[in-house]
């Protein structure tokens, strides 16, 4: 197996079906796996998935009976793929399932794809959103000391040996995405980013991004773990 494609889907009912059909239009070979791992979703996604999976031959579940958190739904699909490389998006389709297929090709250019971290760099997003990544990147680039521009961007995509050197210190939560890129980058990794589009969701709603409450929480958690990881690394 050359790739795998972790989506973590949290009542993503709507966004299922759609999913396994982008995937299908641009999966052309029998060497790329997709897992959805139902985290602990509380509407019909199990059985969507369930029905679905007979007619995508790339596609498995992995499931979370619980919510434990965004990581720890993420690190539950990763730890069971069987790609080479594995990666994860979005099951909120603003990440185009083709950008994992052109971020491996990427990966694969590279003078030691094993050494190197691919992730996307988001374009077309409100003017608002632009503002608070830069505001959380400046923050985050001069407390840690690393290059962590858009954070949260996505696919992101690696060697499965960087996975399995850190897959039991990573966070269950939001976290996740910062503790990866700095990690990659501690670890002295290749990083590589690619311009992605990144539209309005289609269907549902964020689970967190509600407003600028849900924001300020996020700001306040973000820098309690980089606290909390620049003592640990």
């Amino acid at each position: 197996m050359k790739l795998s494609i972790i989506v973590p889907c949290y009542n993503e009912e709507k966004n299922i079906p759609l999913i396994l059909e982008k995937f299908s239009s641009v999966i052309k070979e029998d060497d790329i796996e997709v897992l959805l791992v139902n985290n602990g979703s509380t509407d019909n996604s199990e059985q969507i998935m369930t029905d679905l999976l007979t007619k995508h031959s790339f596609a498995r579940v992995v499931k979370v009976e619980v919510n434990q958190g965004y990581g720890f739904g993420i690190t539950s699909g990763l730890k069971e793929a069987r790609g080479e490389f594995i990666g994860y998006t979005h099951a909120d389709m603003q990440t185009a399932p083709g950008d994992l297929l052109k971020g491996l090709e990427i990966l694969e250019k590279q003078y030691n794809p094993k050494n190197t971290y691919i992730k996307g760099d988001r374009k077309g997003r409100s003017l608002f959103d632009q503002f608070f990544t830069m505001g959380m990147s400046a923050f985050e680039t001069i407390y840690l000391g690393k290059n962590l521009w858009d954070i949260n961007a996505q696919p992101n995509i690696f060697h499965r040996s960087f996975f399995n050197s850190i897959k039991d210190t990573c966070p269950n939560d939001f976290s996740l995405d910062l503790y990866l890129l700095y990690t990659a980058q501690k670890l002295g990794l290749n990083i590589v980013r690619f311009d992605v589009l990144f539209p309005e969701r289609m269907y549902g709603e964020s689970s967190w991004n509600t407003g600028l409450t849900s924001k300020w929480k996020f700001i306040k958690r973000t820098i309690r773990f980089s606290v909390k990881l620049k003592k640990e690394l």
